[in-house]
């Protein structure tokens, strides 16, 4: 059982979401000032730094539970929920891009290079599975059932995210919930999630012609692989979850 873990599992919504609160409150006053503009990046990485004090007995026995992320098994699982959930991410785009009747000039991933390509690949994951999987999750299933915890954190998760892209970070939140109580080790969603938006920031750079959203062949494949790839997650998530709520009976 991981040391880290379970000192993670300690540390309160109480105490989480009133750092948070503070926090945004400072970054509001100071650009409101306009004493300098601060980018709310900077509030993920107090957050981490939070938790790297709050665990700081057992921060630095991670070895094993980072090791572990690297197993056959858990690496498996977790490229095959990246993958599915790539190609399920751009089905949604495609349908919030028609939804809005975007032009094909436009440009959907602007948001996600304005933070940086560290902040979106690096900072995000660390913070985002900490704060969501490694506390939300863990204190709201004392609360209530497995199932709604995982539905409301989630839930919570998506929406900081934009109109196209709501769905698939639900979908992404459930897996990378599934991952974590799978595997009793924050590292493994972390590291998903890792994966996940830097093949999602790569085939941006690489798609230099906008082709994933122009050329009409290639909208039709991913389109479907879109509908193959959510078919499948839900298929797993149904099937990881029956198999969790069957051991901790």
């Amino acid at each position: 059982m991981s040391s880290f873990n379970e000192k993670l599992k300690k540390i309160t919504l109480k105490e989480l979401l009133s750092l948070i609160v503070v926090l945004f409150l400072i970054q509001y006053l100071i650009n409101s000032l306009n004493i300098v503009q601060i980018d709310s990046v900077w509030i993920y990485i107090i957050v981490i730094f939070y938790f790297i004090f709050k665990t700081k007995n057992e921060f630095f026995l991670i070895k094993h539970d980072v090791f572990e992320v690297f197993s056959f098994g858990i690496l498996k699982s977790i490229f095959a929920v990246v993958v599915l959930n790539i190609f399920f991410s751009y089905g949604m785009l495609y349908f919030s891009n028609f939804v809005l009747n975007i032009s094909s000039n436009y440009n959907l991933f602007n948001s996600a290079f304005a933070g940086g390509l560290i902040a979106t690949v690096i900072i995000s994951p660390i913070s985002e599975e900490l704060i969501f999987r490694g506390v939300f999750l863990n204190r709201l299933k004392l609360a209530v059932p497995l199932t709604f915890a995982i539905l409301i954190s989630s839930l919570l998760f998506a929406a900081l995210h934009s109109f196209g892209s709501i769905f698939s970070a639900f979908i992404f939140a459930i897996c990378a919930a599934v991952l974590y109580l799978k595997t009793d080790n924050i590292f493994v969603p972390m590291f998903a999630h890792f994966l996940n938006n830097l093949f999602a920031e790569i085939l941006v750079a690489l798609d230099t012609n906008n082709i994933l959203f122009t050329n009409n062949h290639v909208v039709a494949i991913m389109s479907v692989l879109a509908i193959v790839s959510f078919v499948l997650i839900l298929i797993s998530i149904v099937k990881e979850l029956n198999t969790i709520s069957h051991n901790n009976s």
